[in-house]
């Protein structure tokens, strides 16, 4: 695969001292079938041609170049790499990446859109905008779902709506996510007063991969949990509406409280980061994250001069799949790849001329 940064996890967008990306998930499953995880292989190869089908008449007449068209990767034959390097852009689930049953993707040449087949649920139609742009990807995502719907009937109940392998996402099977960077709430101690809000309003708080992943750097995803009984007007309503500004309003004021009460020690774990960074000669992967959201705390709060697209694209530079990509010589081991980690993230710092 290329390394275009087109991706909206590399870009920049609107709010985006604390929203790095937003998402919308729909989970749609194929009517006449079973789900995936009680689907036989010959079954799932049959969602796949079906899909497949959808895919190809939605696309049809393509225009070239068109960055919405889907691009088809059978999974069984992508690189193990390419498979990790989907993951670390947030395009697919980790489980979807690691996985040996039939699966596809369905790719937008510009990396905002995907969809997965045979994940959790027939088809997860996701898009990504970056910044708090979260009717773009809205927009986007359901004109996908219209155009594959068109050619391929979708599970539904005239009571209970879109039927789904999961029961919290029956009804319009959408999720509505954002990935946050919360430095402020975390060094205030009001991190876990959020998250307990965050349960009372039925939304999940989850890490810098997604369910089962922990907090790396102080990103984090929230999404809301429940779809029953709720419109996708009213989900998207809800989420841009109050959710969202809500979480990035809590976020400033803590910065501002913590640049008030202990400015010297948030100065400190600011430029101590970027000085370990500008000097380091071996870097963890999740170190290489931390030290960078500290940086990025940093230009939040106009300590420091770099552009937050130059953090963007480092945050991803320094995962495993996509460190290899940039040098070869990091698969050759683990010293290997935090050398050549290391150097990737001072000569991307010494490009953006730090001040």
């Amino acid at each position: 695969m290329s390394l275009p940064f087109t991706a909206a996890m590399a870009q920049v967008g609107p709010d985006a001292d604390v929203v790095i990306t937003s998402r919308v998930r729909i989970a749609r499953n194929l009517s006449g079938f079973p789900f995936t995880n009680r689907a036989s292989a010959a079954v799932r190869q049959e969602v796949l041609r079906v899909a497949r089908m959808a895919v190809d008449r939605a696309n049809a007449p393509e225009t070239v170049g068109d960055p919405g068209a889907l691009q088809w990767m059978d999974m069984l034959r992508v690189p193990v790499r390419d498979r990790l390097l989907l993951a670390e852009r947030h395009l697919v689930s980790r489980a979807f990446a690691d996985g040996d049953a039939p699966r596809a993707l369905a790719l937008s040449r510009d990396e905002r859109s995907s969809v997965m087949v045979n994940e959790e649920d027939h088809l997860r139609i996701q898009s990504l905008a970056p910044g708090s742009a979260v009717a773009d990807a809205f927009a986007t995502a359901f004109e996908i779902e219209s155009a594959l719907g068109a050619h391929a009937t979708y599970s539904f109940h005239p009571r209970w709506g879109f039927l789904t392998a999961c029961p919290t996402n029956v009804g319009c099977g959408i999720r509505l996510s954002a990935m946050l960077h919360l430095p402020g709430l975390k060094s205030t101690g009001e991190i876990e007063r959020v998250k307990r809000a965050a349960e009372e309003l039925h939304l999940a708080v989850r890490g810098y991969y997604g369910e089962g992943s922990d907090s790396i750097g102080d990103f984090y995803q929230v999404s809301n949990q429940l779809t029953l009984g709720a419109s996708e007007e009213r989900l998207k309503a809800e989420f841009m509406g109050t959710i969202l500004p809500r979480i990035i309003g809590y976020e400033r004021e803590a910065r501002a409280v913590a640049l008030a009460k202990t400015r010297s020690a948030v100065e400190d774990r600011v430029f101590r980061a970027r000085a370990i960074l500008e000097g380091a000669r071996l870097l963890s992967a999740d170190e290489a994250t931390k030290l960078l959201g500290r940086v990025r705390f940093g230009v939040a709060c106009e300590l420091l001069r770099i552009p937050l697209s130059t953090l963007h694209r480092l945050l991803l530079q320094v995962q495993p799949a996509h460190l290899s990509m940039i040098d070869p010589r990091a698969a050759e081991g683990d010293e290997a790849e935090r050398e050549v980690r290391a150097t990737t993230v001072r000569d991307g710092l010494a490009q953006a001329s730090v001040t």
